[in-house]
């Protein structure tokens, strides 16, 4: 039987690694799932998170980032780029964002040089919050339902499956790519796939015509723009 967890749920699926840019809306991707995303950590909170245990990983720090979110309403409406904290807090520190810069990179990376990839990976990671940030400001409430954990003891890489639940829609599949650290054996996540729609792909197809036409460095300084703009309420 499927155990059931309710948090307060307001992300789109721009999850892990690839946000699919707030204003490139997937075509397949429909408008609930712009309000969820469950896949965060507690970087300033007490409560111990299993980062040996991807599955316990996952509705841990979903828990504990939303319940902070909650929280801090009331700062937030006042100052919504808060919300930047509570990803860069919460959230980022149990993404793998630098496997995933790597994995947008992609086939380019042999011509690129370990200086500008060094550049690039912390401007990924700070344009990933601000952009998990600006889909924070859809927060509502809804159901998640997260499958059963399986054994993944042999495993590199697993897929956490969730279904999003909303009164009167269809339910929503989503399952979250986490990886597991050869060096640390423990996991963080990477990607998340919404519908069948990989986000990591879809932001590596995105971005790999411009990493080759104009090169790595151009890619960094557009994202880097992204990355300082101020969160709003739409």
């Amino acid at each position: 039987m499927k155990k059931i967890v309710t948090f307060g749920l307001g992300i789109s699926v721009t999850l892990f690694g690839v946000a699919s840019e707030f204003e490139q809306p997937l075509s397949k991707i429909s408008p609930e799932m712009v309000n969820f995303v469950a896949l965060a950590p507690a970087g300033g909170t007490s409560i111990n998170v299993d980062k040996k245990d991807p599955y316990k990983m996952i509705k841990t720090v979903a828990d504990i980032t939303f319940k902070r979110f909650a929280n801090e309403q009331t700062a937030i409406q006042k100052n919504p780029n808060i919300l930047k904290d509570i990803v860069r807090e919460e959230l980022i520190p149990y993404i793998n964002y630098q496997y995933a810069a790597f994995k947008v990179i992609g086939s380019n990376f042999k011509k690129t040089n370990k200086a500008e990839r060094a550049e690039f990976v912390p401007v990924f990671r700070d344009y990933l919050i601000t952009s998990y940030a600006q889909v924070f400001t859809l927060y509502k409430n809804q159901q998640v339902i997260f499958a059963p954990a399986k054994d993944f003891s042999n495993d590199k890489v697993v897929a956490v499956n969730t279904s999003v639940i909303e009164p009167g829609r269809s339910p929503i599949d989503i399952s979250f790519r986490v990886r597991k650290s050869s060096k640390t054996q423990e996991w963080k996540a990477y990607d998340m796939v919404a519908e069948g729609v990989s986000l990591l792909d879809s932001k590596q197809a995105e971005l790999s015509s411009l990493i080759r036409q104009k090169g790595l460095p151009h890619v960094t300084e557009m994202l880097k723009e992204k990355a300082q703009k101020t969160i709003v309420f739409k």
